[in-house]
């Protein structure tokens, strides 16, 4: 996908945009973006206690840099999450609560994303994108939302489930029967969207591009979402092509928002690199 846009929008426009990049924002970048991640080791840990694991926060912040690492070997980010759960299920013997945990962790970020979207799409001004992929998102928003406050009721329909699929369902009702406990792992992962906004508003202002930053608020929640599908490694191509859509609707050139997205490319590669440390002196419990 990423060769198609190369070759149908020609690469050189859009690698003399990356040329152009000032390196002190891109380092920024990369900072704020390994600054969320370590912010999302602390997300786990809570959301691990309610499935009642312990563990000291440094151990989740290895576990987690382990996956990040792995995720820039294998399509979509399920590699990552499944190193993690084996990680921590097998230094405390309890692999179905871990395999729980990372689900949460994972699928409460999805719903933040989802939100965040929404909300943005209902109140950012100035940036105009297609009535119709601003009333789908606010609609998968208040999907999630409904969801989210129907998890009581699904634990209680877990129960009543034949015995096998009861015991499976039994080590998620611990997040499906307190949403309230849940709130401050969801506030974590708000932070975390807007702070990949703000990395790749950063990344434009280092190629000179004057874009607000309510466009990226808008934009890049919607874009993530495409780009967390299991459909190539790490998301490559899928974003550049939501990237192109998006932006250009805002108003940014088509070699800009390639360029920019291959800069938030390099920008996470180089932050999940940060995780060789941990994945090649941590032995597997």
């Amino acid at each position: 996908m990423l060769g198609l846009l190369l070759w149908h929008y020609d690469a050189r426009p859009a690698l003399h945009q990356v040329a152009r990049e000032r390196p002190t924002f891109f380092a920024a970048a990369v900072g704020l973006f390994v600054a969320g991640q370590v912010m999302s080791a602390y997300r786990w840990q809570l959301l691990a206690r309610i499935s009642g694991l312990g563990g000291p926060w440094r151990e989740y912040l290895t576990y987690y840099f382990i996956g990040m690492f792995t995720n820039l070997f294998v399509p979509g980010l399920v590699g990552g999450d499944a190193a993690r759960a084996v990680y921590l299920g097998r230094r405390h013997h309890q692999v179905g609560e871990a395999v729980a945990s990372v689900m949460a962790d994972r699928g409460l970020g999805l719903l933040a994303l989802f939100w965040f979207a929404a909300a943005s799409a209902m109140l950012v001004r100035g940036v105009r994108l297609p009535r119709g992929v601003i009333a789908a998102t606010i609609a998968v928003g208040l999907a999630a939302l409904l969801g989210f406050l129907a998890t009581p009721i699904l634990a209680r329909i877990a129960g009543r489930l034949p015995p096998r699929l009861a015991r499976i369902a039994e080590l998620a009702a611990p997040y499906l029967r307190l949403p309230a406990a849940l709130i401050p792992a969801i506030v974590l992962s708000v932070i975390l969207q807007a702070s990949l906004a703000i990395c790749q508003y950063l990344l434009a202002r280092g190629l000179g591009l004057n874009v607000p930053l309510a466009a990226f608020m808008l934009c890049v929640p919607i874009a993530n979402v495409f780009a967390s599908l299991p459909i190539t490694l790490n998301g490559l191509g899928v974003r550049e092509t939501a990237y192109l859509v998006l932006f250009s609707l805002a108003g940014i050139a088509k070699a800009d928002a390639i360029a920019l997205s291959l800069l938030y490319f390099a920008a996470t590669m180089i932050g999940g690199l940060t995780g060789v440390f941990a994945f090649v002196t941590t032995e597997m419990p």
